[in-house]
Parts: structure tokens; C-alpha cells; sequence
């Protein structure tokens, strides 16, 4: 069935996709980052403490987006992605313009999870199209790019929404950006779906017969079963590393996202303009640098060994958590934003190193499921618990230390990029030996 098995492409077929996908993932990050601008004027409008809105932010959205993206995977696993991507953009982009109409805690966190719930369904099948569109030799490069609609989403929800707080009121921002990826979602349509494993497939030598040659690509048709798939990836020590690393990494990521608009803020008592394009730069151009660091880096040093996958995001994690300790503790503002564009880098550079390795690591028909495994140990961890209990620390310490509460809240979250650092350097010791064993 086309539908599920999908067709050859050539590599006109894959620009055209890689940019559509492109743009529906910058969509996906505009809508999922607004809210950390937005929340400077909505905690106000709405009355709300940090912990509330380190829920809001993080927990709230984590939980549903975790959850539904393994159902949703094993549903892109067997049928066409591009129609699930279409539908999903359709869904988040509704419940991003009803986030306009909440007037309080309870129907803003309900908006929200509708939110998750649409965006569960782009990651894991954007990571399964983009490894069957291209080589291997060319995959690290290819999600790296993708990937680059992190932080450019960023910078746009940042920039855009820090224009339109100030221009309008938060709840018409929520309203312009819902419309404007519901006028998307059907573009989405035009992409043709993929062949799984086509740069997977067997390689007959001159003796094969036919026969063999159509039963290795059985094989790598065949829809893994769910035991088998969530074996597969327990039973790999270098899976099983690098998601945990991966997580770790990206409490301080995600703490970094949602808290820095309100650290400048209140610290440093900057005009929240200011801040959004500052954060726009921060994580958009330096985040893109990062990112496409991370992936070009992979796949020219990985060439000679594979555990650079592992040891460039190892790198990334243990200088991000000095370099963001000095951006915290800066008496100077500007000093402060100086240093943590070079943050910035750290923080995304970890990214297309993850995904690049974990597709590599599985089966075809495993890779939606495999991307869905890594999205929902990185984002309980990171995006559900990173905002949070930052949130709740700052809470705490606000009776001793006021304002400057949130900036020890979220340095004292720093030591989980330590932790991610060895995770990455072990999970690199067992992933050349589970790739040749392959």
C-alpha cells in the first residue's frame, strides 16, 4: 500500500520535503515557545505563582506530548506520515488559537495539553521521513537541518511574540499564530511520502539470488512488533545511555527556554522587548549555530569513528554547565547576555547527534517508535520536571531572596549537565561495539 509503504525518491523529492517539513517543525516551536515570552504579561493577567507556571510551561504539555507521541508513532510506523504531520499541524494550531480565549490556570492548562496533543504526532514521524530521504552518510546533516527549526521557531516566538505583547495583548497573539499554521496544514499534502529503507536495503553481491535479495527487504518492511521494539531498544546499552543523557541535557535546556525571559527581567530589570529580541538572537541564531555544529560535526568526525555521535554532545554538556553558571551569576547585563549566546550553542548542539544515533541504531519500521522513545524519556525529564522545579525553587527561596531567587533557582539545576556529560561519553563506549556487532 502506498499509503504505508510509500515510493522511491530522488533527491529533489528530499529538498522539497526536508523544507516542508522544515517549516511545519518551525511552526511546531513558534507555538510551543510563545508561552515562555507570553508569560511575563499572562502571569500577571491570570494571577499566577512560578510553580504554576513552570507547570504550564513544562509539566502540563511534557505529559500529554510524552504519552501520546508512542501511539502516534507506531501509527507512523504503519501508515503514511505525511498525512499524520498534516492532520497533527491542524490539531496543535486549533488549540494554540484557543489558548487566546483562557481567562484562567485550569482552561489555559487544558488549551495547552490540546496543544501537546497535535505536536506529539510531527517529531517522531519527521524523524522517520527525513532518515528515508536520505543516506546515511547524509542523515546527520539532513536532521541537523531540520532540526535547525528549533531554534529559529525560537527566535520567531520570541521576537514575533515580544512584538505582539507589546503592540496588542497576549491572548491575539496566541489567535495569529493558530491561524497562520492552520493555513499551513494542507501544503503539507504535497510531499510525497517516502519508500522505508530505501537507502536501507540489502545489497546483493553478484551470487545472491533474487529470492535472498526480496527477503532482506521483506525483512526491513516488515512493522516490528511491539515487544520486539521496546526489547530491541532496552537491550541497547548505547540507546539506553544517550536518552537518559539526552533528558538530563535538556532539563537545563528547557529551563533555559522558559525561564531566561523573566531572569532578565526581574534580575536585571530589562523592558521585556528588549529581552524577547535578545532571546530571539540567543536562541535562534546562536541556538542554529549549535545545531548545525552538531550535526555537521558527527558526520564529518564520525566518519572515522562512530563515537563521536556521542562524544560531541558529551563535550557540548560538560561546557555548558560552567559557561551558564557565569551567565547567571554576571552582575553586568550585557555581560551576562554575551556569555550566554555561547551557551546558547552548547545547549543545541546535542540535538542531531541524539536523533542521527538513535535512527542509526534501529530497524526501519522502528525509527517513528525509536524517535518517540527518545522524545518521551527527554521531555518527562527535561521539559516536564526541568521548568517546574526551577519554578518551585525560585517559589521557595523568594521569602530570602526576592528577585534574585529565580536567578539560584536556575543555576542550582546546572549539575544535570554534568550528568548528561558522562551519559553521552558512556553511552559512546558501547556504541561502536553495538554497531559492529550489527
Amino acid at each position: 500500500m502506498t499509503s504505508a509503504s510509500g515510493l522511491p525518491t530522488t533527491a529533489r523529492h528530499a529538498r522539497f520535503a526536508l523544507a516542508m517539513l522544515f517549516v511545519v517543525a518551525l511552526f511546531n516551536y513558534i507555538d510551543r515557545s510563545i508561552i515562555s515570552i507570553l508569560q511575563v504579561p499572562l502571569k500577571t493577567d491570570l494571577n499566577l505563582s512560578d510553580t504554576q507556571m513552570g507547570a504550564l510551561t513544562g509539566l502540563s504539555f511534557a505529559l500529554l506530548y510524552t504519552t501520546m507521541a508512542l501511539p502516534v508513532a507506531r501509527l507512523a510506523d504503519a501508515v503514511s506520515r505525511k498525512r499524520l504531520i498534516a492532520a497533527a499541524l491542524a490539531i496543535w494550531s486549533a488549540a494554540t488559537a484557543c489558548c487566546g480565549l483562557a481567562n484562567n490556570f485550569a482552561t489555559l492548562v487544558a488549551f495547552r495539553m490540546g496543544v501537546a496533543f497535535g505536536e506529539a504526532g510531527c517529531v517522531p514521524a519527521s524523524h522517520s521521513m527525513i532518515a528515508d530521504y536520505f543516506p546515511v552518510k547524509q542523515r546527520g546533516t539532513a536532521l541537523a537541518l531540520w532540526g535547525l527549526s528549533s531554534p529559529l521557531g525560537i527566535m520567531l516566538g520570541f521576537g514575533a511574540g515580544g512584538w505582539l505583547v507589546t503592540t496588542m495583548s497576549w491572548r491575539e497573539a496566541f489567535l495569529i499564530f493558530g491561524i497562520a499554521g492552520l493555513v499551513l496544514a494542507p501544503f503539507m499534502l504535497l510531499v510525497r511520502e517516502p519508500k522505508r529503507g530505501q537507502f536501507d536495503q540489502h545489497v546483493a553481491a553478484p551470487d545472491e539470488t533474487q529470492a535472498s535479495s526480496a527477503a532482506a527487504q521483506e525483512a526491513l518492511d516488515a512493522k516490528v512488533p511491539l515487544r520486539a521494539a521496546l526489547a530491541t531498544l532496552w537491550n541497547s546499552k548505547a540507546f539506553r545511555y544517550l536518552a537518559v543523557a539526552g533528558a538530563a541535557h535538556a532539563f537545563v535546556q528547557f529551563t533555559a527556554h522558559n525561564w531566561n525571559a523573566p531572569f532578565y527581567v526581574r534580575v536585571h530589570q530589562m523592558p521585556i522587548g528588549q529581552v524577547a529580541l535578545y532571546l530571539a538572537v540567543a536562541f535562534g541564531l546562536a541556538g542554529a549555530v549549535g545545531q548545525f555544529a552538531g550535526g555537521m560535526l558527527i558526520d564529518r568526525l564520525g566518519r572515522g569513528d562512530k563515537r563521536w555521535y556521542m562524544w560531541v554532545p558529551a563535550l557540548a554538556s560538560l561546557l555548558l554547565a560552567p559557561v551558564s553558571l557565569a551567565q547567571y551569576f554576571a552582575t553586568s547585563a550585557e555581560v551576562s547576555m554575551a556569555i550566554g549566546l555561547a551557551a546558547a550553542v552548547l545547549i543545541q548542539a546535542y540535538f542531531a547527534p541524539i536523533v542521527a544515533t538513535a535512527q542509526l541504531l534501529v530497524l526501519p519500521r522502528m525509527r517513528a517508535f525509536t524517535s518517540a522513545m527518545l522524545v518521551l524519556i527527554v521531555n518527562i525529564l527535561g521539559l516536564g520536571f526541568g521548568p517546574l522545579i526551577t519554578g518551585a525553587i525560585s517559589d521557595l527561596l523568594a521569602p530570602t531572596f526576592g528577585q534574585e531567587a529565580l536567578r539560584y533557582a536556575m543555576s542550582s539545576t546546572l549539575f544535570m549537565a554534568v550528568i548528561a556529560g558522562l551519559l553521552f561519553a558512556r553511552s559512546a563506549h558501547h556504541l561502536r561495539q553495538e554497531l559492529a556487532a550489527a
